[in-house]
C-alpha cells in the first residue's frame, strides 16, 4: 500500500450552501483549504477531485424516492417536500443542492475506493462527515450521508470489518442507523448527552441490532461542560480497546469541530489542542489496528467558522500527511488576508488555544461521583460484555 495521503478537494464543494444566515457557512471549507495551502500541506498530499456520486452509489444508503426528491428540490427549491426533511429550517432547499451534496459524497466514496485499492494509506475529506442524513430524509444540515456511503462502498468492495469513530459534538445517528443490523460495521460515537442536544439519540443503551449485530453500536454520551481532560479520558477509556478487539480493515473517523468551547451550537468545552490530540490518536490507532493503516478522516460539524474550523481541520490534514503543524506556529499572514477578504474578521494568530493536554488513564481507577466517569462506566457496561470484553 502506498504511504501517500490523499486530500479530497474540489472548489465546487463550497456550493453546498444553505444561505447567508445558516450556521453551515461554506466559507469554513474555503478557509480550511486556504490554510492548508498557506502551510504548504497541499504539496505533502495528493489533492484529488473525485466525481460526484451517481444514483447507483447513493442507493447504497439512500432510497431512490429520496434522491429524486432532492433532485427535484434542487431544481425548484420552492417546491421542496418537507416530508423528506427538505425546505426546513435546518435543511433549506437551494438550487444545485443535489449536485453539491452528491459531489461531497463522491469525495468520500472516491477516497474509500482509493484506500481499498491500496493507492494511499490515508485520505481526508474535510467537506464530508455529513452524518445525520437518513436513508429517506435530510436532517441536521446533512443531505447525503457521505460517511455511510463510503462505508457501504467498502463493504460492497469486500471489506468485512469497518470501524467508524465519530467525535462530533452531535450523535452520529445517520451512520449508526445505516448499519444498525450489520455486524461488519462498528460505530462509536462520542457526543454531548442526547438529553441536551440534537438529535436526541445516542444513549449508551443503543448497542446495535439483534443477533450478531448486538454490540456493534457504541454511544458515549458526555455531560455538558466536558473539557479537555474529561473528553480525552473518555475517548481513551473506550475507543482503543474496542478497536484492538475489532481489528478493522479500514478506520473511518469523523472530526466535527463543534466540540470546541467557542462553538455556538453546543455545550462542550474542548480546545483545539485536545481536538488535535484526538486526531493524532486516531492516526496512531489506524496504524496500530487498521489493516494497512487504512484511515479515512472526515470533517463534520463546526460553526466557529473562522477561529476554530480551519485550524482544526488543517491539523487533521497535517497529521494525515505525516507533516503535523506545530501548535505554536504563527499563522501565515497570507491566510489572515484571505480571512479578512472573505469575512472582514481578523482571524486567529496561532495554531493553538494555548492548552496543555493531559488526562488520567482508565486503568488508574475511576471516580463514581464524576459525571464523565459515570458516562464511561455506562457505555462500557452496556457494550463491552456484548463483545466479550471486561466492563
Amino acid at each position: 500500500m502506498s504511504g501517500r495521503a490523499l486530500l479530497m478537494w474540489d472548489d465546487a464543494v463550497t456550493a453546498y450552501n444553505f444561505g447567508d444566515h445558516h450556521p453551515m457557512d461554506p466559507v469554513r471549507l474555503a478557509l480550511t483549504m486556504g490554510l492548508v495551502r498557506a502551510y504548504g500541506l497541499d504539496t505533502a498530499v495528493d489533492v484529488v477531485a473525485a466525481p460526484a456520486a451517481g444514483d447507483s452509489t447513493l442507493r447504497l444508503v439512500h432510497r431512490q424516492d429520496y434522491v429524486d426528491a432532492v433532485r427535484a428540490a434542487s431544481a425548484s427549491p420552492r417546491d421542496a417536500d418537507a416530508a423528506y426533511g427538505l425546505g426546513t429550517e435546518d435543511d433549506p432547499a437551494f438550487r444545485g443542492m443535489h449536485e453539491a451534496a452528491a459531489l461531497i459524497a463522491g469525495q468520500s466514496v472516491g477516497a474509500a475506493e482509493a484506500l481499498w485499492r491500496g493507492d494511499a494509506s490515508h485520505a481526508v475529506n474535510f467537506a464530508g462527515g455529513l452524518h445525520h442524513a437518513m436513508p429517506g430524509s435530510a436532517a441536521g444540515f446533512c443531505v447525503y450521508n457521505d460517511a455511510a456511503l463510503a462505508i457501504a462502498r467498502l463493504l460492497e468492495l469486500g471489506a468485512e470489518r469497518v470501524a467508524y469513530v465519530d467525535v462530533d459534538v452531535h450523535h452520529g445517528d445517520g451512520v449508526q442507523a445505516a448499519f444498525w443490523d450489520d455486524p461488519r460495521v462498528l460505530t462509536i460515537s462520542l457526543h454531548e448527552h442526547p438529553r441536551l442536544l440534537f438529535p436526541g439519540t445516542g444513549w449508551p443503551e443503543e448497542t446495535g441490532g439483534a443477533g450478531a449485530a448486538e454490540g456493534s453500536a457504541v454511544n458515549l454520551a458526555l455531560p455538558a461542560g466536558t473539557g479537555d481532560e474529561g473528553w480525552l479520558r473518555a475517548f481513551h477509556a473506550v475507543v482503543p480497546e474496542l478497536l484492538a478487539d475489532f481489528r478493522p480493515q479500514v478506520l473511518v473517523t469523523q472530526h466535527g469541530a463543534d466540540t470546541h468551547f467557542e462553538d455556538p451550537l453546543a455545550h462542550l468545552a474542548v480546545s483545539l489542542d485536545a481536538q488535535r490530540a484526538v486526531q493524532a490518536a486516531c492516526h496512531e490507532l489506524a496504524h496500530e489496528y487498521a489493516e494497512g493503516a487504512r484511515w479515512l478522516a472526515l470533517g463534520g460539524g463546526g460553526y466557529a467558522v473562522v477561529d476554530v474550523v480551519p485550524r482544526s481541520w488543517t491539523h487533521l490534514v497535517g497529521i494525515a500527511a505525516h507533516r503535523p503543524v506545530e501548535p505554536e506556529s504563527v499563522i501565515p499572514q497570507s491566510w489572515k488576508d484571505q480571512v479578512y477578504a472573505l469575512t472582514r474578521e481578523l482571524g486567529p494568530g496561532r495554531m493553538t488555544d494555548g492548552r496543555t493536554v493531559a488526562w488520567r488513564g482508565w486503568d488508574e481507577g475511576y471516580d463514581p461521583a464524576d459525571r464523565v466517569d459515570q458516562a464511561v462506566v455506562a457505555v462500557r457496561g452496556a457494550v463491552f460484555p456484548l463483545r466479550g470484553l471486561l466492563a
